[in-house]
C-alpha cells in the first residue's frame, strides 16, 4: 500500500477542480442555496479519483519501458537515445516520459508527452550533444500515465541505470573516412587536389595533361609516339604523421560549448584514420608542462584503436605550455622526417615570438604544421552595428585582434612553417586539405 501512495500524483486538473469547489463553499456562505449542490460536487470529485485510481493501478503491469543507449556516445556530435513503450493498459492513455540524464547536461526540464492506445507500441528518440570526454550516467526511467479523467497519475519508475562513455568523434570520423576516398569530397568543403607522385619509384609511362610537371617528360617516348609523353611516380607511403597537441591554458577557450583541446582531439583522431588508409604511420602525443600520451607513429591493425582510447583518457589542468620541452622531446623520440600537425593557439605576436625560436628548431629537421583557431565570436561581434562610443572601442580592439591573427599567419610563412588558420568548426576539413595538399605536392 506504500507503494501505491508513493507513486500517486494528482494532476493540475485535480486541482483547479477542488479550488473551484472552495470557491463555491465561499459564495455558498453568502447564497445558502449553493451548499447542498457544493458537498454534492465534493463527493462526485472524491468519487471520480477513487475511480481514476481504480483504472491506473488495477492493472500491475501498466506501462512497460526501456531505454536503448549507444555503447559510446561521440563527443561533439548529436547522439540518438531511444525509448521504448508499450501500453498494457485497456484504454488510451496520456504518458509523460521523464528521463534521468547525466549531471553533465543539467537539464531538469526534459520531458516528452504522448498519447499511446491500448496496446500500442511506441519509439521515441531524442538527441543530446555531450561536450565533455569521460563517463556519463544515465538514471531511471520514469512514466507517468493518467487516464481519460486524467484527476491523478500513476508513476512507474524502470531501473535504467547506465554508464556510457564519451569518446573523442567517432561520427566525424566515419563521415570522412567514406567521403576522402570519394568524388564527394568537395561537398564537405574538401580540395580535390590532384596527386602526383615525386619519388624515384617508377609505375607507368602516359600521355601529357595540362597540369602534370614538365620535368618528367620522357622524351624518347615522346619521340616514338609523336605525343607528349611523361614518367608518372608512385607517391611517398609509410611517411611518419604526428598529430601534436597542445593541452596548455591556450586551449581551454570553448566555441559552441566544445573546448578548443577536443576540437584538436577530434581532428586528430579523424586526420590519423585518413593517413592510415593512405598508407602512411599515424601517430601523437600531448603536451603542456611535458609530453605526454605518445603513440608511436605506426601503421598496424590496432593503431586506430590505441589512438582513440589515448585520445579518450587525455587530460589536462590547462597549465602554461613548455615549448622548450616538445623540441627536446620532439629531438630525442623522432628520428625520421616526418611530418607534425601541431594544434596550438596564439592570439598575439607577441606570444608567437616567445615560442618562434623552438618552433624554428623543430621545422629544420622535420615538415611543421602550425594550425591555430580564428576566435568566431570576436568576427560574429564585428557584424553588429555599433550605437554607443565604448561599442566602437570594443569593434576597434576586435578588429586589432583579428588582424593580429593575419600577422601571425605571415610571420610563421616569413620562416618557411605552414600554417593553418581556422574556425575551431572547420577544423578537420582544413586539416585534411593540408594533409592532402601536402602529399600531392611531395612536400614530405
Amino acid at each position: 500500500m506504500k507503494k501505491i501512495f508513493k507513486n500517486i500524483y494528482l494532476t493540475p486538473r485535480f486541482f483547479v477542480l477542488h479550488f473551484s469547489i472552495v470557491g463555491l463553499f465561499v459564495f455558498a456562505y453568502f447564497f445558502p442555496t449553493l451548499y447542498g449542490i457544493t458537498k454534492l460536487l465534493v463527493l462526485l470529485l472524491i468519487v471520480f479519483l477513487l475511480f481514476d485510481l481504480l483504472l491506473l493501478f488495477r492493472n500491475n503491469t501498466g506501462i512497460q519501458a526501456t531505454r536503448i543507449l549507444p555503447d559510446k556516445l561521440s563527443n561533439g556530435d548529436d547522439n540518438e537515445i531511444e525509448i521504448k513503450v508499450v501500453n498494457r493498459f485497456s484504454f488510451t492513455t496520456k504518458i509523460k516520459i521523464i528521463d534521468e540524464l547525466p549531471i553533465q547536461w543539467q537539464l531538469r526540464d526534459f520531458k516528452i508527452e504522448s498519447l499511446l492506445n491500448s496496446s500500442e507500441e511506441k519509439k521515441f528518440t531524442y538527441q543530446v550533444r555531450p561536450t565533455e570526454r569521460g563517463e556519463y550516467h544515465f538514471g531511471n526511467l520514469n512514466i507517468f500515465s493518467t487516464s481519460v479523467l486524467g484527476l491523478a497519475s500513476r508513476r512507474q519508475q524502470f531501473s535504467a541505470e547506465a554508464m556510457v562513455p564519451n569518446y573523442p568523434s567517432f561520427l566525424q570520423l566515419k563521415k570522412y573516412d567514406f567521403i576522402a576516398f570519394t568524388n564527394r569530397l568537395k561537398l564537405y568543403g574538401l580540395k580535390k587536389i590532384r596527386r602526383i607522385g615525386h619519388t624515384m619509384e617508377f609505375e607507368q609511362i602516359k600521355d601529357y595533361v595540362s597540369g602534370d610537371d614538365v620535368r618528367n617528360i620522357n622524351w624518347k617516348a615522346t619521340a616514338k609516339r609523336g605525343n607528349l609523353m611523361v614518367n608518372q611516380f608512385q607517391d611517398e607511403k609509410s611517411q611518419p604523421v604526428y598529430s601534436v597537441i597542445d593541452k596548455g591554458r591556450v586551449m581551454k577557450m570553448p566555441f559552441e560549448q566544445l573546448s578548443l583541446l577536443d576540437y584538436a582531439i577530434n581532428a586528430t583522431l579523424v586526420i590519423s584514420n585518413i593517413a592510415l588508409k593512405k598508407h602512411d604511420k599515424a601517430g601523437m602525443f600531448t603536451f603542456s608542462r611535458k609530453v605526454e600520451d605518445r603513440v608511436v607513429a605506426q601503421r598496424r591493425s590496432a593503431q586506430m584503436n590505441l589512438l582513440l582510447e589515448t585520445l579518450y583518457n587525455v587530460k589536462t589542468d590547462f597549465s602554461e605550455s613548455d615549448f622548450s620541452r616538445l623540441y627536446v622531446d620532439v629531438k630525442r623520440y623522432i628520428k625520421q622526417r616526418s611530418l607534425l600537425l601541431l594544434y596550438t593557439n596564439f592570439e598575439t605576436l607577441d606570444a608567437l615570438h616567445r615560442q618562434l625560436p623552438y618552433l624554428q628548431a623543430i621545422a629544420k629537421t622535420h615538415l611543421l604544421v602550425i594550425i591555430f583557431f580564428k576566435n568566431t565570436e570576436l568576427e560574429s561581434f564585428l557584424h553588429k552595428k555599433a550605437s554607443t562610443t565604448h561599442q566602437i572601442f570594443e569593434k576597434t580592439i576586435a578588429e586589432k585582434f583579428i588582424y593580429e591573427k593575419k600577422l601571425i599567419v605571415n610571420e610563421l610563412q616569413k620562416y618557411g612553417i605552414q600554417t593553418i588558420l581556422t574556425a575551431p568548426e572547420d577544423l578537420t576539413v582544413n586539416t585534411i586539405n593540408k594533409y592532402l595538399e601536402i602529399k600531392a605536392r611531395g612536400l614530405l
